[in-house]
């Protein structure tokens, strides 16, 4: 008599990272925590790209910045089986301080260099964050993502975010905890409305 056969594995849980849709405001500016809508057209479209994508049951958490509750919004009512949804500011884009709302190129090359010059610990803008704290925050977010995704749905976490957290997370992934220089930094980034997907793997002591 032949054995029955073995069930398959379960799939890892994973974890997406989608960022939103293109944002209204003009190319050039430095908008990190700067709060403004996404193009609703695109949003739409966005959602229904990821609506067909998901897995049931996924857990969402979204950055509080307008343009990241718009794509929950779209999502939701595409899915509402969707239902486990909670906003962290954890997951909001690093604060430019001063330089928020301002041109790049108004800006200045000397403020900039001294940001390069001091990558980690450098408050940029005066009062914003530095890279430092910023991945600290996203760190604390990615820890727990990783213990809700292994430990409470095998779906995994869906995070809808920002560019420059899905680097971070990029580089935690990588256990790099603290780049000291600028091009330590990834450059590379999902574009608007596109999303990456990471296995959660178990949390592991810092360095």
């Amino acid at each position: 008599m032949n054995p029955p056969p073995l069930p398959p594995p379960t799939p890892p849980a994973s974890l997406w990272l989608v960022r939103h849709a293109r944002p209204l405001i003009e190319p050039g500016i430095c908008y990190g925590q700067l709060d403004m809508p996404a193009d609703a057209a695109h949003t739409l479209e966005v959602a229904r790209a990821l609506a067909l994508a998901l897995p049931k049951s996924v857990r969402i958490t979204h950055s509080p910045l307008q343009r990241c509750e718009q794509l929950v919004q779209a999502l939701q009512a595409l899915r509402p089986d969707l239902a486990s949804i909670q906003a962290d500011a954890r997951l909001m884009e690093m604060h430019f301080g001063d330089w928020e709302g301002r041109a790049w190129n108004a800006i200045g090359n000397a403020a900039v260099q001294a940001w390069t010059d001091d990558f980690a610990d450098y408050r940029v803008g005066g009062n914003g964050e530095s890279v430092a704290l910023f991945l600290r925050r996203v760190e604390a977010a990615w820890v727990e993502a990783q213990q809700a995704g292994l430990a409470k749905n095998r779906a995994g976490v869906l995070w809808i975010t920002h560019a420059g957290v899905i680097r971070a997370v990029d580089l935690l992934a990588r256990g790099i905890r603290q780049p000291e220089q600028a091009c330590d930094w990834p450059v590379a980034a999902p574009g608007y409305g596109q999303w990456r997907v990471l296995p959660l793997a178990s949390p592991s002591a810092p360095n």
